[in-house]
């Protein structure tokens, strides 16, 4: 098979386009309904870039109810991985080097995406993928011991050991590296993780960037080392008990045209970028989260109605039940994960409705567009739904 050299996957192209990698086929499928098998890896990127973005959903709302546009029941990968190798990075960090048993080549991805990784019966946690795209022998993530872990940092530090067997869900991606002159990269702590192989994209395509990357030590700080020797010019490193906190104000006072910024790491820092960008062009901040984002008021609104379509049911959404919850109950299967509408695995399309919009994933944009949602915390603003399940 011919080996793969994925781009970059802009958003402006492709709008959450999901593929699954069998034995002999890719199968690319969008949520506009299009969908394609390839055998070689390198026509699946061009269908995917050449994408025709009237398909796109939320640009030709009403294409949503064309016949054939409407989106396939959702499917993702799912492997039994081999830790082949686990590896100290920083003070609390492991690196987990994850590849077939057999030796097959593993479902490609892009910077910014993550995977679950599924640790027991109820402890599945995501991660960002932080190794090289271009290398289909093994995914890569790096984990940090939460001192309040629920579960998951404690049993990858204490529990998993090099040989053991993971069940790998993914990858997806929510945090997509979108065409840009230039970029601002800002990461606190472990999250500098998905901006790792994006500072890779952005130096093969001949970008202007720069790196500011704040933790609580130098030696906590994963990656520190390799990226000040390779990008002594880039990338500006902010030790907290040496420099104090990220000069922010200096950072991001003034709008600078053509710029992207991304940024990940612990929600006070995205806090602070947010209300510092508020002022920028509308597409200029990208952020991924760790924990859900807060809301002024979580309580759940009033019963409501939701329509599966291709179902061919109604249900009732109580109160005190999600969307999910719901549906699950009624008998159809919904992929989910973390349901706390952070990793966007139970994304689905909406075909009529407007909807309370609960997660931490999508844009105001997105969510503006009422062309999907994320069923595991997001309601009703309306008394009927109408779902593509």
């Amino acid at each position: 098979m011919t080996p793969l050299h994925p781009p970059a996957l802009s958003g402006e192209n492709v709008h959450r386009v999901h593929w699954v990698l069998g034995t002999d086929r890719l199968l690319a499928v969008c949520h506009c309904g299009a969908r394609r098998e390839f055998e070689d890896p390198v026509e699946l990127w061009d269908w995917l870039l050449g994408h025709p973005e009237d398909h796109r959903p939320g640009l030709n709302r009403p294409g949503l109810n064309r016949p054939g546009l409407t989106s396939p029941r959702r499917t993702e990968v799912e492997l039994d991985l081999t830790l082949v190798r686990k590896e100290p990075l920083a003070e609390g960090v492991v690196r987990l080097s994850l590849a077939h048993p057999s030796g097959e080549r593993l479902p490609a991805w892009s910077p910014g995406a993550h995977i679950d990784l599924v640790l027991g019966p109820d402890l599945v946690r995501q991660y960002s993928l932080c190794g090289d795209p271009g290398d289909a022998s093994v995914l890569q993530v790096a984990v940090l011991r939460e001192p309040e872990s629920r579960g998951g940092s404690r049993y990858v530090h204490d529990t998993l050991a090099e040989g053991d067997t993971v069940r790998v869900r993914g990858p997806r991606n929510h945090f997509p590296l979108v065409d840009s002159p230039r970029y601002l990269f800002i990461a606190g702590g472990i999250g500098i993780t998905p901006v790792l192989p994006m500072i890779a994209a952005a130096e093969r395509r001949g970008a202007d960037w720069r790196l500011v990357y704040g933790g609580r030590s130098r030696a906590a700080m994963a990656f520190a080392g390799q990226l000040s020797a390779d990008h002594p010019r880039r990338v500006e490193l902010c030790p907290q008990d040496e420099t104090g906190l990220l000069d922010l104000d200096g950072l991001l006072g003034s709008p600078a045209p053509g710029t992207l910024v991304y940024c990940c790491g612990p929600e006070p820092l995205l806090n602070a970028v947010e209300r510092r960008c508020a002022s920028w062009p509308e597409g200029t901040l990208h952020i991924e989260r760790f924990t859900p984002k807060a809301r002024e008021d979580d309580a759940p609104s009033a019963s409501f109605e939701v329509e599966l379509s291709r179902s061919g049911i109604t249900v009732t959404v109580p109160p005190d039940k999600t969307v999910l919850q719901t549906v699950e109950e009624a008998g159809v299967r919904v992929l989910s994960s973390c349901r706390e509408g952070t990793c966007g695995t139970c994304e689905t399309a909406v075909l009529d409705g407007v909807v309370d919009h609960r997660d931490s994933l999508l844009t105001p944009a997105e969510q503006a567009r009422n062309d999907t949602m994320f069923l595991c915390v997001s309601r009703a603003a309306c008394p009927r739904l109408v779902l593509d399940l």
